[in-house]
């Protein structure tokens, strides 16, 4: 049977929590079929799991809810969650469940190996980025010292992405955008590291061949269970956040503000980052440029479980007061406090609880903007709009606290469900050979309303920064219950 002749493609998004699938038209971009499947993520006391053959039933699922046209489409790609840890015994089958981006079991051993190699700075300057718990080098290193027995029964280490473009190839392939973060890939040379390899106790012949930008995966096989048609084309897929910024077709130094349970920013850069510090994740992108990012921990939950114990609706703030709200109700990542709690402060007898809400999001949108800092570089452009993507982008009050404390213009997307649309993006630029990024520029993907900057409110900078720097040391305090 031969591929289709068909202007569509498909992009998945294999998150966390769902796979969606998109049917799009490479001409206009236009969303022709979708469809989703949840999963089940299991654990406690730090773990978090998943069994990597349901995200293949997740994906058989979405794809026949988005009907007739996914068996029209001429190639396929999958954004996929990062930093998984998928282990395949010599048949390629899970040895275990999938340990997740957010199972920080590894915390221990991410410590033992950045000593190892010679501390922070050689790490970034190998990789780009620090070896978190949330790196899949961490995690194998832990299954080793606390799972021998699965460890000895691996035959091929994967990461969520990879594993599904295998189940449809038949080939072992990676991207550079996903690869970067697995801490055994080299930004600084553009392949696996053996050395950290050695020290992590994984043979290179385990792992998947990474792909360049515009090279195919393969091709889907013939697999009853899927509506695809064998031989259509499949890119090389790429991590989800590398996704994201193919889905909004960012260029160059535009910067992205991610609102979700945790916050995200980033921007596409020319410059390979490299940070010390670990504030900075020193990705790749899936273009062949680099995509610098990072995290606070504490964002939309955050804010939204102090407006519960507050007993306000999330966007019933109000102006004014004098309180600092700190939402570190999780720890926080940026700034490093991982044994920190929410913190208020300079509350009077005025103070109403709608300022105290307002306070919140001031103090998330502070750690977010200072990340922010950290992640821009040369290919900065100061003048253009922050990109507000996420389900935080859709609230007033998480809009205009941006809009006040960055003194910027903010732009919100239109278009939704960016990491599927990403993966569309790419694989429509395998068919047409046009960079995905332009491809999603040409779908119009980061249109959506246009705010105009504010005047920056420096009196809460100032309130903020001071309250942060004079708490330090009780913010570094583990609180016990």
């Amino acid at each position: 049977m031969t591929a289709p002749i068909s202007p569509l493609v498909i992009g998945v998004d294999s998150s966390t929590q769902s796979t969606k699938a998109l049917v799009v038209d490479t001409v206009t971009g236009e969303v022709v079929a979708s469809g989703q499947a949840p999963h089940t993520v299991s654990g406690e006391a730090g773990a978090r799991e998943s069994d990597p053959q349901q995200w293949w039933e997740a994906l058989s699922a979405a794809l026949h809810a988005c009907g007739e046209p996914a068996t029209r489409a001429a190639a396929i790609s999958i954004g996929g969650q990062q930093h998984g840890l998928v282990t395949l015994d010599a048949d390629g089958m899970p040895v275990r469940p999938a340990m997740l981006w957010n199972d920080v079991r590894s915390a221990p051993q991410a410590e033992r190996l950045t000593e190892e190699l010679g501390g922070p700075k050689a790490w970034a300057e190998r990789t780009g980025s620090l070896p978190g718990p949330a790196f899949t080098v961490t995690k194998w290193a832990w299954l080793q010292e606390n799972e021998p027995e699965a460890a000895r029964a691996t035959a091929a280490v994967r990461l969520p992405h990879d594993y599904l473009t295998e189940r449809l190839t038949g080939r072992a392939v990676t991207d550079r955008g996903d690869a970067s973060g697995t801490g055994w890939w080299s930004s600084a040379t553009g392949a696996y590291d053996e050395e950290i390899l050695a020290l992590a106790g994984l043979s290179p012949a385990m792992l998947p061949q990474v792909l360049g930008p515009g090279e195919a995966a393969g091709t889907v096989r013939d697999l009853p269970r899927l509506p695809l048609t064998p031989g259509i084309l499949v890119a090389p897929g790429t991590g989800d956040n590398a996704a994201a910024a193919l889905g909004l077709g960012l260029l160059p130094g535009q910067p992205v503000l991610s609102l979700g349970t945790s916050g995200t920013v980033y921007a596409v850069s020319g410059h390979r980052p490299v940070d010390p510090t670990g504030t900075v994740a020193g990705f790749a992108d899936a273009r062949g440029d680099w995509l610098p990012l990072a995290c606070t921990l504490n964002c939309t939950l955050a804010v939204d479980r102090i407006a519960t114990l507050l007993g306000l609706d999330r966007e019933a703030v109000e102006p004014g007061g004098s309180a600092t709200v700190l939402p570190f109700l999780g720890g926080e990542r940026t700034p490093q406090l991982p044994h920190a709690a929410g913190l208020f402060y300079g509350v009077r007898h005025d103070t109403t609880g709608g300022q105290l809400l307002q306070g919140a999001y001031d103090g998330a949108v502070f750690a977010l903007l200072a990340a922010l800092d950290k992640v821009l570089d040369a290919d900065a452009d100061p003048t253009a709009p922050l990109l507000l993507i996420g389900g935080g982008a859709q609230g007033t009050a998480w809009r205009e606290t941006v809009r006040r404390l960055s003194g910027r213009a903010v732009q919100v997307p239109a278009a939704k469900e960016l990491v599927a649309l990403g993966a569309a993006a790419q694989a429509a630029g395998l068919l047409t050979g046009e960079d995905p990024a332009a491809v999603a520029r040409r779908w119009g993907t980061a249109q959506g309303p246009l705010y105009a900057p504010l005047p920056v409110d420096e009196s809460a900078l100032l309130r903020i920064g001071s309250t942060l720097t004079g708490a330090d040391a009780l913010l570094r305090q583990e609180v016990h219950g």
